[in-house]
This record gives C-alpha cells, sequence and structure tokens, in this order.
C-alpha cells in the first residue's frame, strides 16, 4: 500500500502520533496538526501529553513540510474563521479547554494565559499594556481544567466546529474521575460527561467571556440496561455538533456499546447552547462506525451528510479500525456505505491485522469536487491498532459520484 505519509514516529521511541486535524488556507495551502500520545512523549507539569506539530503542503498534499510546534495545546481541530486560522482543544490532553490563532498562516501563535490568570491582566511589555488587543490575544484559556487529576478534566479530540445562527459551536466532554471507558466502580460516578462550547461569531474568540458552555450530561447505565444485548462498559465521547434539514442542533456522538456495534447516540443541542437534552428511548440511531472516532459534515451542493467512519465488518471484533468507509445520510438518521476508502492489504492474519491496523481518527474537509482527509494511521510495524506510528494525507477524487441519488 502506497501511504502518503506527513509524519512517522518509530514505535521504539514510545511515542505515538495522535488526533490528526486537516484544513486548507485561504492562501491554498494545507496544513495539518497532530499531537504525541504515549509514555515517551513530551509531557506537562500535570504529566499530561501536552504538544502539537504542525505541517504544511504547498502543493495539493503531494508533499509535506515540517512547519512548527505549539506547546500546552492537544487534540486540537483547525479552523479558518476571520481570515485567521485557529486550533481549538486543550491545553494538555486532560486540562482546560484553550484556543489559539494564527494570523501568518500557521507559522506563530497567539500565546495562551497561564493557568488561574486573570487575562486582562497578561501582558509582554509596557507598550502591550496600552493595547487592548493584545492584551485578548494573550488570553485563550476558555475553561480552566482542575489541577492535576482533579476534576473537570477537559477532554475531546479534533473534532469540527460548526458554525450556526450566527454562532460557532465545538463538542467536548469532561472526563470525571479521569478514565475511560463505562462506569466507575462506584455507581454514583459518571465518566466522559457530555457537553458543548459555543461562542457569538463575530466575538473575539481568544476571549473567554465570549464563550458559554452548556449543562453536563454523564452517560447514565440505565440508557442501554435493558438492550437485548446491554453493553459491557458503556459511555460516550467525541460529538459532532450539527445542523438537522430542520435547521435543529445535534451532537451526534460515538458511544461505546460493545458488544453491539455501529450504533451511536443523538444528545440535543437547545437554546443556543445553553442547554443539552438525551432521550434514550428515541435518541441512538443505528450508525456504521459508532463505536470510534467518526467525522460528519454537510456537503453544501448535494445537502447530504457526509461521513468518513471505521464501519464494522466483523462483530466479533468491536474494536475493528482497519477498514476506512464513506457514508451518507439525507437526514442523519438513516444512513448509506458508499465507498470503502481504505482497508488492510498487508498480508496479516485477519485477528493479528484488527490488532495491529488502523485507518482510524479521521479528519477531513470538501476540496471542490474531492474530499480530502488525515488519518491516524497504524501500519507497518505500529505498537498496536490504537498506538499510530504514521499520519497519512490521502484524497477522495469525485466523491459526489459515490453519493445515493436524492429523488426529485
Amino acid at each position: 500500500m502506497h501511504l502518503n505519509q506527513i509524519a512517522f514516529q518509530d514505535p521504539a521511541t514510545n511515542v505515538y502520533l495522535h488526533d490528526p486535524s486537516i484544513v486548507r488556507l485561504d492562501s491554498g495551502e494545507f496544513l495539518v496538526s497532530l499531537n504525541y500520545h504515549g509514555p515517551g512523549s513530551p509531557r506537562s507539569i500535570e504529566d499530561e501529553e501536552c504538544l502539537t506539530s504542525l505541517y504544511r503542503s504547498s502543493d495539493q498534499g503531494n508533499s509535506w513540510s515540517f512547519l512548527t510546534y505549539v506547546n500546552y495545546c492537544f487534540a486540537a481541530n483547525l479552523f479558518v474563521h476571520g481570515g485567521s486560522v485557529h486550533l481549538l482543544g486543550m491545553d494538555r490532553r486532560f486540562g482546560s479547554i484553550c484556543i489559539r490563532r494564527s494570523d501568518d498562516g500557521g507559522n506563530t501563535w497567539s500565546r495562551l494565559a497561564p493557568e488561574g490568570s486573570d487575562p486582562a491582566r497578561i501582558v509582554g511589555s509596557a507598550e502591550e499594556a496600552l493595547r487592548t488587543q493584545s492584551q485578548r490575544i494573550c488570553a485563550g484559556r476558555l475553561f480552566q481544567g482542575g489541577p492535576g487529576e482533579d476534576p473537570p478534566n477537559y477532554h475531546s479530540t479534533s473534532m469540527p466546529v460548526l458554525e450556526s445562527g450566527g454562532r460557532i459551536y465545538r463538542a467536548f466532554e469532561d472526563c470525571a474521575p479521569k478514565d475511560w471507558p463505562g462506569i466507575h466502580a462506584d455507581s454514583s460516578i459518571r465518566r466522559m460527561q457530555a457537553f458543548v462550547i459555543s461562542a457569538p461569531s463575530d466575538a473575539d474568540l481568544l476571549d473567554p467571556a465570549s464563550w458559554r458552555m452548556s449543562n453536563k450530561l454523564p452517560y447514565d447505565a440505565a440508557f442501554s440496561s435493558n438492550w437485548e444485548v446491554p453493553p459491557v462498559k458503556p459511555g460516550w465521547l467525541e460529538g459532532n455538533v450539527l445542523e438537522t434539514p430542520a435547521g435543529s442542533l445535534w451532537n451526534i456522538i460515538r458511544v461505546n456499546t460493545a458488544p453491539v456495534v455501529d450504533m451511536a447516540a443523538v444528545i440535543r443541542v437547545h437554546d443556543e447552547g445553553r442547554r443539552i437534552s438525551f432521550d434514550p428511548a428515541n435518541d441512538f440511531i443505528d450508525l456504521p462506525g459508532g463505536m470510534t472516532k467518526f467525522v460528519i459534515r454537510r456537503d453544501p451542493e448535494s445537502g447530504l451528510y457526509c461521513m468518513l467512519c471505521n464501519n464494522n465488518t466483523d462483530p466479533r471484533f468491536p474494536n475493528q479500525r482497519n477498514v476506512l468507509s464513506l457514508c451518507a445520510s439525507e437526514d442523519l438518521i438513516r444512513w448509506t456505505l458508499c465507498k470503502t476508502l481504505i482497508e488492510d492489504d498487508s498480508g496479516l492474519p485477519w485477528e493479528e491485522s484488527i490488532g495491529q491496523v488502523a485507518f482510524q481518527y479521521p479528519d477531513w474537509q470538501f476540496d471542490g469536487d474531492d474530499i480530502i482527509y488525515v488519518l491516524r494511521t497504524a501500519y507497518g510495524g505500529a505498537a498496536d491498532y490504537h498506538d499510530a506510528n504514521r499520519i497519512t494525507f490521502h484524497r477522495l477524487s469525485g466523491f459526489r459520484d459515490f453519493l445515493p441519488l436524492l429523488p426529485v
């Protein structure tokens, strides 16, 4: 298999590559971010992974060059807004929700206010103190995480932002206590509480005062306890905020449903992101790849929702990630498998392939008639399927040729 490799990490280093994100800049260049995971990775003073790297392509993704590092930035998604490129994630693996901005195509990034600081008082010189805008550029720490392992322990990966009704939305979770998956031994403690944050589209996105957070919604084991085959360690994480055809906002979120596969949940977003809700009787949906990270975006030309996902082809292995596919839906409820994009060709025995190979954690964008996407790829000697040794770039040309036709 030929892989257009952006980055490689030898697993002997005990460092693994995670959370890729991709965006096309206004200049036409592609920018990709990734971060580092594992016992050998760069750590914060809280002993959490905390470093992001950026790579740039000036030739439509054919070749890539390292651009820069952004410290205290983790599991962030890239997006362009107001002529600037942003990274929205955390300052460490389980930390504060933070945003960074670059006004020069990713070369340099806004500074991050120290933990517990007043952003309006973080200045680098007397000259900066005279400029309110410069003061705010130093902010970026939107919601403060707890010290060490004390909650809140904010979590995410490179999930999309949605702009709808004059606001920007993004899904996150609070992992309290800091572990995954399922319900804690103390049944009163619920893990991975889902929520959304949002801000006015015309606001200063680096100003914490611009942002609001919804209520936090934990996964209750009772949500799925009456299933014919209840999940062993249920929980949810890594949601996609989307606008439905009727104009409602949903957070479609990955659910750990093993041994059941290919299901997800719809968390409803109300009142401009002030409140979220979930009805277990109605809000579980059949969704290919619902056990792993998936990314959904709406095609502005066809109106169909497109999704890149690890659809399950062998229910014996709920953790399967060695197949990546394109799916589509008209209503976010009924999904059609459109095309298998990648599957393992390494020749490994099937069970070894399940354990060693993955084309996972996609992030992608529409690029005219194509879809461009990046993957956390475990292939050709990775430590295991989860701990990837490569970040790879891919293009699906003429993607609309594979979408189902809508009735006339």
